[in-house]
């Protein structure tokens, strides 16, 4: 069996789509279908049900990605075993990370790492959404919710904790609530309700019901830049606010707690840029704990 079959298998099955895995793999479609023809007829076995949508891994292709997923764990482990000998510390990790995490705290941080490491490469993708390990969206995620599901290693990351912020602009014309049900009379931001990809992004039901925001904005970036302007008040992340100067935080016996975690496959363990990574992370952070508290 081509090992290189076998490569191509698992893209397929992870993204769910032939055409996808080409475009991942950077290997034309055709070719891809035929060598995945030419697995299933080695194998004896259909390994998946083509639709007009993509593709089904049938009962043979989920017993035969576990086979291919152990395959994939073993040559990993020796390619990292290989590397680590004669390279160090070399390659791409891509960290997937919530926006204001990835972009307030990691980005300026990042630099400290490559520059240990100079042929690491990192990819930060900061994005307000989740990532899937599984299909290799990302090969470190940083999640707000303990992982439950998947063949995923994750550890706490750090707490960090939320506040209701506006910016002294705004308050040189409204009044500063005194109370939770002032908060009715003021311009609210918040998510967009129906992209809320987690329950615990939604801060504002621990505060108010029918927070009912007049400007939604799904990213914890945009929300600050927001309340920077002027334009209403907000539940923001304490790290970020508190660092700048023209917000101004209120009601401060309102606190919400939540957490990061970093989680990555367990297919990746062997691989020592990923450890390296996930050690550098859980180093920044702890170095910084007071920040997040």
């Amino acid at each position: 069996m081509d090992w290189d079959d076998v490569r191509i298998f698992l893209s397929v099955a992870r993204s769910g789509q032939f055409l996808a895995a080409a475009k991942i793999l950077g290997v034309n479609h055709a070719t891809l279908s035929r060598r995945m023809t030419a697995l299933e007829k080695a194998l004896s076995a259909q390994l998946f049900i083509r639709t007009t949508t993509g593709c089904i891994l049938t009962e043979d292709g989920n017993q035969f990605l576990v086979a291919a997923e152990r395959m994939e764990t073993e040559m990993l482990s020796v390619q990292a075993m290989l590397g680590q000998g004669v390279a160090g510390i070399s390659g791409t990790v891509r960290i997937g990370a919530p926006d204001g995490f990835g972009v307030s705290f990691l980005a300026p941080r990042l630099g400290e790492l490559t520059a240990a490491h100079p042929e690491l490469r990192i990819e930060l993708v900061p994005v307000p959404r989740s990532f899937s390990l599984s299909q290799r969206e990302a090969d470190i995620a940083i999640t707000i919710e303990r992982p439950e599901q998947g063949r995923l290693i994750y550890s706490k990351l750090t707490d960090y904790s939320l506040g209701l912020y506006a910016s002294k602009s705004y308050l040189e014309g409204n009044p500063a609530p005194e109370k939770v049900e002032d908060l009715r009379q003021h311009r609210r931001i918040g998510y967009v309700e129906d992209l809320i990809f987690s329950p615990s992004l939604n801060f504002t039901s621990e505060v108010l019901r029918d927070w009912d925001a007049t400007f939604a904005i799904s990213s914890a970036i945009g929300q600050t830049e927001a309340v920077r302007s002027g334009a209403g008040i907000c539940i923001l992340h304490d790290y970020i606010a508190r660092s700048d100067p023209s917000l101004v935080r209120l009601l401060p016996e309102i606190s919400i707690r939540r957490s990061y975690w970093t989680a990555y496959h367990e297919n990746a363990r062997q691989l020592a840029r990923v450890r390296t990574v996930v050690q550098f992370l859980q180093d920044i952070v702890a170095k910084e704990r007071r920040s997040f508290s």
